[in-house]
C-alpha cells in the first residue's frame, strides 16, 4: 500500500456488499472469511480501497443498517479479530479499508433504545420522542413520512399497556432516529470513530449523512418523504449537520490518511458542495451521475456541474455508477433511455414494459465504466459490476427482503434485486459463492443462468467486462491520475474529453463515428479500427 496522502482523491473502490460477496462458512450468508479469500481477486482487480457495509450486529431488519452495537462484529460475519486480521491483510494487499456507519439512527435493539422504552430518561433524551397530537395523542406528531413508506412516528406503549409518546423513524420502526442536539450522541460517535480508526480503518462512508439535523421544532413538512422529494423538508440537509462533521473532521485528523464519504441526497451540487468544505468531509457520492440516463448530452451536463461544484471547495468528484439500494446499470440501460434523471422507484415501475435488452444494457454499461474510470477524481465499483450482472427483476415475493416492500404497502418491490450473491465459479448455484459441499443455500437465490458471469469464467476471456475492468484500473493508474480534463469538440450523441495524452470518446447516438488515434482501450472488442460504434467507449492516444 501506497503511503501517498490524499490517496482518496483519484482512488478507485470497491464496494463490498458482505453478505452478498463471499460465503466462507457454508451458511449461505457472506462474512469476513469469505472477503479475506477474495482479497487475491481484488488485489487483481486492482482497486485501491474496498467500502464494506455494515458489519455490526443487528437485528437485520434492514440489511445491518439497524445497528444494535456499532463496536461489535454480527456473529454472522465473524468477530472482532477477523475483522483485525482482514484489514492487515488488506493493507499487505495495498488496500485500504472503508468502513459503513450509520449515524442518523441504530437499531431498536440498541441498548440505549431499549433503556428509552424502559423509561430511562437520559435515553429518551438521546432519541426523538414526542407527544402525539389529537385530544389523546392518538395521531402522529407531524406529518412527516418514513423513505420506506407510512408515517415517520410510531406510537410507543408503557408497561401498564398504556398508549404513550410517538418516536421518530425517517426509515423502519426499528431505526428510531437518534438526537443530535443531545451531546452524549456526539461524544459517542466520536468515539466510535476512534474506536474503528485504531484498529486500522481508514474511513467511512456515512449513511444518511444528510439526515442527522433536523429542524428542532419538528414542524409538518407537507411535502412526501420519497429520496425524490426532499427539497425543504425539515428532517434533511439541516445546517446542523455541518457541526457534527467538522467535529468528524477533527477525530480523522487525529491520525494519517483517513477519509470520509458521505452518502447525501441533497437538491442541487452547491449544497452537496456544503459538505466538502475544507473543514468537513472530505467525499460525498454524486448521485447526479448515477441516475444520469445514457445520453451523452445529459451525461456531459452532469460531469460539468458535478465537477464545478467539487472544485469551488477544492473536493475531488467521486464516481457512481450502482450501489447496493438502486437498480443496477446494466439493467437500467437495458431500456430505452429518457432525457431526464432515472430513480430506482421510476425504473423499477417500468419492469411491466417487458424485459430488459440486457446485452444492449451490458454494452452501455461497458461504455459508461470506461467513462467513469476516465473521469478525474474518485470512482466507487458495486461488487458485481466488475462482472455485468444485471439486476435480478423476477426474484419471487416470499425470498424478497427489504422492510420497503411491506412499509410501502407493496407499493415498493425493494432493493433485493441487486443485492444477489456473487457468482464466483461453477455452471450452477451457487456458484461458488458458498464452500463445495455447503448444505445452506444462499441467502438470496442466484439465476439459473448466470454460469457465463462467474468471475472464473471471466478471468479466462480476454473481451470479458472483468478482464475490461482490469485493464481500465491499470491504465488508470498509470496515466490518468494527475493529468488536466478538457472537453473535446464532438458530433451530436457522442462526448468527449482529453487526459493529458489520452482522448476517452463515449457514443450514445445512433449512428458510428469516427476514431481518431491509437485505440488504448475499448469497450467494444468488435468495433472496426477507426471507428467508434453505437453505445461504446474508447481509450485513445491522439
Amino acid at each position: 500500500m501506497s503511503d501517498m496522502t490524499e490517496w482518496w482523491r483519484t482512488a478507485v473502490v470497491y464496494q463490498v456488499y458482505i453478505r452478498s460477496f463471499a460465503d466462507g462458512n457454508g451458511d449461505g450468508i457472506g462474512d469476513i472469511a469469505g472477503l479475506r479469500s477474495r482479497l487475491p481477486y481484488l488485489r487483481d482487480l486492482g482497486v485501491d480501497a474496498i467500502w464494506i457495509n455494515p458489519w455490526y450486529p443487528s437485528p437485520q431488519i434492514d440489511a445491518g443498517y439497524d445497528v444494535a452495537d456499532y463496536r461489535a462484529i454480527d456473529p454472522a460475519y465473524g468477530t472482532i479479530a477477523e475483522a483485525e486480521r482482514l484489514i492487515l491483510e488488506a493493507h499487505d494487499a495495498g488496500i485500504r479499508v472503508i468502513l459503513d456507519i450509520v449515524p442518523n439512527h441504530t437499531s431498536s435493539q440498541h441498548a440505549w433504545f431499549k433503556a428509552a422504552l424502559a423509561g430511562d430518561a437520559a435515553a429518551r433524551d438521546r432519541y426523538l420522542f414526542r407527544p402525539g397530537r389529537g385530544t389523546g395523542g392518538e395521531l402522529p406528531p407531524n406529518d412527516w413520512e418514513s423513505i420506506f413508506g407510512g408515517p415517520a412516528w410510531t406510537r410507543t406503549t408503557d408497561a401498564a399497556g398504556e398508549p404513550g409518546d410517538w418516536y421518530l423513524h425517517l426509515f423502519a420502526p426499528a431505526q428510531p432516529d437518534l438526537n443530535w442536539a443531545n451531546h452524549e450522541v456526539v461524544a459517542e460517535f466520536e468515539d466510535v470513530l476512534r474506536f474503528w480508526f485504531d484498529k486500522g480503518a481508514d474511513g467511512f462512508r456515512i449513511d444518511v449523512a444528510h439526515g442527522l439535523a433536523k429542524h428542532p421544532d419538528l414542524p409538518d413538512a407537507g411535502l412526501r418523504g420519497s429520496r425524490d422529494d426532499r427539497v425543504g423538508h425539515p428532517g434533511w440537509d439541516q445546517d446542523g449537520v455541518h457541526e457534527i462533521y467538522r467535529g468528524w473532521r477533527k477525530v480523522a485528523e487525529e491520525y494519517d490518511d483517513r477519509v470520509f464519504v458521505a452518502e447525501a441526497w441533497v437538491d442541487s451540487n452547491e449544497r452537496l458542495a456544503r459538505y466538502l468544505r475544507p473543514d468537513e468531509l472530505h467525499t460525498a457520492f454524486q448521485f447526479d451521475f448515477l441516475q444520469a440516463p445514457f445520453v451523452a448530452s445529459v451525461m456531459r451536463a452532469t460531469i460539468d456541474g458535478a465537477r464545478s461544484a467539487a472544485a469551488a471547495v477544492g473536493a475531488p468528484p467521486t464516481w457512481v455508477l450502482s450501489n447496493h439500494d438502486v437498480v443496477r446499470h446494466v439493467t437500467r440501460y437495458a431500456r430505452a433511455q429518457p432525457e431526464h434523471a432515472v430513480s430506482s422507484i421510476w425504473e423499477q415501475a417500468r419492469w411491466h414494459e417487458g424485459a430488459p435488452d440486457l446485452e444492449l444494457g451490458l454494452r452501455r454499461a461497458r461504455a459508461a465504466a470506461l467513462v467513469t474510470l476516465g473521469l478525474p477524481g474518485t470512482t466507487y465499483v458495486y461488487q458485481g459490476e466488475e462482472l455485468g450482472l444485471p439486476e435480478v427483476e423476477d426474484l419471487p415475493a416470499e425470498v424478497r427482503q427489504d422492510p420497503a416492500i411491506a412499509q410501502s404497502g407493496g407499493e415498493q418491490i425493494g432493493r433485493d434485486g441487486c443485492r444477489v450473491p456473487l457468482p464466483w465459479s461453477g455452471q450452477a448455484p451457487p456458484y461458488g459463492f458458498s464452500p463445495d459441499g455447503a448444505s445452506a443455500e444462499p441467502w438470496l437465490p442466484q439465476p439459473a443462468d448466470w454460469a457465463a458471469y462467474t468471475a472464473d469464467s471471466e478471468a479466462a476471456d480476454d473481451d470479458s467486462t472483468l478482464s475490461l475492468y482490469r485493464r481500465a484500473i491499470a491504465l488508470r493508474s498509470k496515466w490518468l491520475l494527475e493529468v488536466d480534463f478538457t472537453w473535446i469538440d464532438s458530433p451530436e450523441g457522442t462526448l468527449a474529453f482529453a487526459r493529458g495524452d489520452i482522448q476517452v470518446w463515449l457514443n450514445t447516438s445512433g449512428a458510428p463515428v469516427p476514431l481518431l488515434g491509437e485505440l488504448l482501450l475499448g469497450s467494444d472488442p468488435t468495433a472496426e479500427p477507426g471507428t467508434l460504434p453505437t453505445d461504446a467507449a474508447a481509450w485513445v492516444v491522439v
